[in-house]
């Protein structure tokens, strides 16, 4: 009789981007994942989504699915024990909340760290994501029912309770308490991985790293290291030897309520609409700004040859609708030189007779042959890339001003 393994999502996966905690990169999860034949895995770092851009070009080369999202350690009132959340974006409007909610989080603590709390407001931001609340191994029935049903009312059916299984000899006990706790809250169970490396053999480094952020030797580390390998992307013939049917079955219902996928940005990336004159569209604001700007460059009258330039280019750029990318560029750069900050355009923009007319870069169009299709390609379907330099003593009220 042939076994038939069941399918599994991992859920809950943390990449080299949590610092000093994750063991693995990105696009070793995803190529391990895949092996493994995983449907789908979620990139799940810290406070952060850093590490997902290099994990998507790795699905994507393989065709494999990646969930998005990011953990989060939740401030805990006084007495009670710390938990995590892990959060998982449904859609492009999801991917909106957890950067947001991201940002607010960052926002209120010091830099390289971050502060939520139970009685943030923020959460109410997270309406397109999944939630899964991840207790520490130990806690009470009362405090973990407690915990449920405060988040219940935060984020209602999209709420789950994930059960991390590593093979501990409280695993059995821990499985029938958060058992209980789903039967009395209503809040339903779902197996994840709390991963740190992508294979078992990773366990030293994952060792050393963490005797890093905690300052002490490997050998003095004791119990603050994982007492064992279990932290890794398993095969699903071992995930179904720990986990109940109902518990890895769950993990595909949240696969399928996430289909984000980074490639949407391309066409769906919301810029800034300040930069759009009023009664006027993004292509139209580009072009008087084009205008505008070679009358200044060529007080004398545009040159044909220049004009013609123009005009090929801002054909191009609107069949590619990259106009609001120009228009914020613009902005950032027009804003840099009305407060005097030295700034200069530089790289495959100085090919662009629009970039010189918008004051971007220092190219004179008349004087050398452009190289557009370097700067922007229909074949090649990639947005432009504008490099800006700043100076560097006041690069700070650049970047204040584009927050």
């Amino acid at each position: 009789m042939q076994l038939v393994l069941p399918a599994y999502a991992e859920l809950h996966c943390l990449s080299n981007f949590s610092f000093q905690r994750g063991a693995s990169r990105p696009e070793e999860l995803v190529q391990r994942a895949a092996e493994l034949q995983y449907t789908a895995l979620a990139i799940t770092d810290e406070c952060s989504v850093a590490g997902v851009v290099r994990a998507h070009v790795q699905a994507r080369e393989l065709g494999f699915k990646l969930l998005l999202g990011a953990e989060f350690a939740i401030k805990s009132l006084e007495g009670e024990p710390e938990v995590k959340l892990v959060v998982l974006v449904h859609d492009m409007e999801g991917w909106g909340n957890l950067c947001e909610f991201i940002t607010a989080a960052r926002g209120k603590a010091a830099k390289g760290s971050y502060e939520v709390s139970w009685d943030s407001s923020d959460f109410a931001s997270l309406q397109h994501c999944e939630v899964l609340l991840v207790p520490p191994r130990g806690m009470t029935f009362d405090t973990l029912c407690a915990y449920c049903k405060r988040a219940k009312q935060l984020f209602d059916d999209r709420l789950w309770l994930a059960l991390e299984l590593w093979r501990s000899m409280d695993d059995d006990l821990w499985q029938q308490t958060l058992g209980e706790v789903c039967a009395a809250t209503g809040v339903p169970l779902v197996a994840a991985g709390n991963v740190h490396m992508h294979v078992r053999s990773r366990k030293p480094l994952h060792d050393v790293i963490t005797a890093v952020r905690l300052g002490k030797p490997v050998s003095e580390c004791g119990f603050g290291l994982q007492p064992n390998a279990e932290a890794h992307l398993r095969s699903r013939m071992g995930l179904a030897s720990l986990y109940s049917e109902a518990a890895l079955k769950a993990t595909q219902t949240i696969a399928a309520r996430c289909n984000f996928c980074l490639d949407t940005l391309r066409e769906h990336y919301r810029y800034p609409v300040e930069s759009v004159l009023p009664a006027l569209t993004p292509a139209q604001t580009l072009r008087h700004y084009t205008l505008e700007g070679a009358r200044k460059r060529y007080p004398k009258g545009i040159p044909e040859q220049v004009q013609t330039q123009v005009n090929k280019e801002l054909a191009l750029i609107a069949e590619l609708r990259y106009e609001m990318y120009f228009l914020t560029v613009h902005d950032i750069v027009r804003f840099a030189r009305s407060e005097n900050i030295l700034c200069q355009g530089r790289g495959s923009a100085a090919n662009s007779a629009v970039c010189y007319c918008l004051h971007v870069t220092e190219i004179d169009p008349e004087r050398v042959n452009l190289l557009f299709e370097r700067f922007i390609s229909r074949e090649r379907r990639e947005p432009p890339d504008i490099d800006v330099d700043f100076e560097h003593q006041r690069r700070e009220e650049v970047i204040q001003y584009i927050y």
